[in-house]
C-alpha cells in the first residue's frame, strides 16, 4: 500500500481517491478488518511538508544539510533548482516558465506552486518527507500554496543582521574558478590572492555590506510576515543565535519530538 502524504490527501483528488478506496476495501473485508489497512494506514508515519525560513545569509543552507543528514527520510528541493531542471528538460512547466523568463518577467506564483506540488507528489508516493527551501517568499505565495497543500512544520532561523552582514561581507571569490574564501574561517594563504593561481580575489556586488543590508531590509518588509502567518497556524518554531553549530542542536531536538 502506498503511503499517502497527509498534507496532500485533503487537496489532491488522486491521493484522496486512493486513500478512501483503501479504507472502503479494508473496512468491508472480514479477513483484513483487524490486521491491516485503515489502522495500518493511520499508524504509518505520514509524510511531512516542512519549510525553512530565514534571512538571506542566515544559514538556511547549512541547517538544511544538517537536517538531511540526521533525518534521511527528508527530500530537499529548492524552487530555483527545480525551475532550472524543468526548463532544461523542457517539461510542460519548464516551457511555460521559460516564456516568462525570456520576456524578462517573473514566473507566476501559480506556476511555481504547480512545480512544488509536482515534486511533492512524487516524493510523497515514495513515503518521503519534504523540505522546501526558497518558497514561499511572500504572503501572497503562502496563501496561494495553502490552497493546494498544508504545511506541517516551519523552521524559522533568526540570526542578527549585524552577524549576517559581517559574515557575508568577508566573502571573496576567485572569478576564474568560483573558489570561495572567507576572511574569518577560510582565508587565502596570501591576503587578497587565490591559493591555486595567485590571481586577485574579488568581492561580488551582492556581498558588499550596503547591498547585504538592502537585502535584509527587503526581507523584513516582504518575507518576515510569513513568520507571524505560520506561527498563528501553530506549525512554526523560531531558533535564534549567531552560529549554525549552536542553533542546530535545538532544531534537531524539536524535529525529533515533532516527527
Amino acid at each position: 500500500m502506498i503511503r499517502i502524504c497527509s498534507s496532500l490527501t485533503r487537496r489532491c483528488p488522486v491521493y484522496s481517491a486512493v486513500y478512501n478506496d483503501a479504507r472502503t476495501f479494508y473496512s468491508t473485508s472480514p479477513i483484513l478488518l483487524k490486521s491491516a489497512a485503515p489502522d495500518n494506514i493511520e499508524e504509518e508515519a505520514p509524510s511531512q511538508f516542512m519549510l525553512i525560513l530565514g534571512k538571506p545569509g542566515g544559514g538556511k543552507g547549512t541547517i538544511s544539510k544538517k537536517i538531511l543528514k540526521d533525518f534521511p527520510s527528508f527530500s530537499h528541493f529548492s524552487t530555483g533548482d527545480l525551475l532550472r531542471e524543468h526548463v532544461r528538460d523542457k517539461t510542460n512547466i519548464g516551457r511555460e516558465a521559460k516564456k516568462h523568463m525570456d520576456r524578462g518577467g517573473l514566473v507566476p506564483d501559480e506556476l511555481i506552486i504547480d512545480l512544488v506540488l509536482d515534486e511533492a507528489e512524487k516524493e510523497a508516493e515514495k513515503g518521503n518527507n519534504l523540505l522546501l527551501d526558497g518558497f514561499p517568499r511572500t504572503m501572497e505565495q503562502a496563501k496561494a500554496l495553502a490552497e493546494s497543500a498544508d504545511v506541517d512544520i516551519v523552521v524559522d532561523l533568526n540570526v542578527p543582521n549585524d552577524t549576517i552582514v559581517a559574515r557575508i561581507s568577508e566573502r571573496y571569490i576567485h572569478p576564474g574558478s568560483g573558489r570561495v574564501y572567507n576572511l574569518s574561517y577560510n582565508p587565502p594563504r596570501v591576503s587578497g590572492l587565490d591559493n591555486e593561481t595567485g590571481e586577485k580575489l574579488v568581492q561580488r556586488e551582492d556581498d558588499k555590506p550596503n547591498t547585504v543590508r538592502r537585502r535584509l531590509e527587503a526581507y523584513e518588509k516582504v518575507t518576515a510576515p510569513l513568520v507571524d502567518y505560520y506561527d498563528k497556524l501553530g506549525v512554526l518554531k523560531t531558533f535564534s543565535g549567531t552560529e549554525s553549530d549552536v542553533i542546530y542542536p535545538k532544531v534537531k531536538r524539536w524535529l525529533t519530538a515533532k516527527l
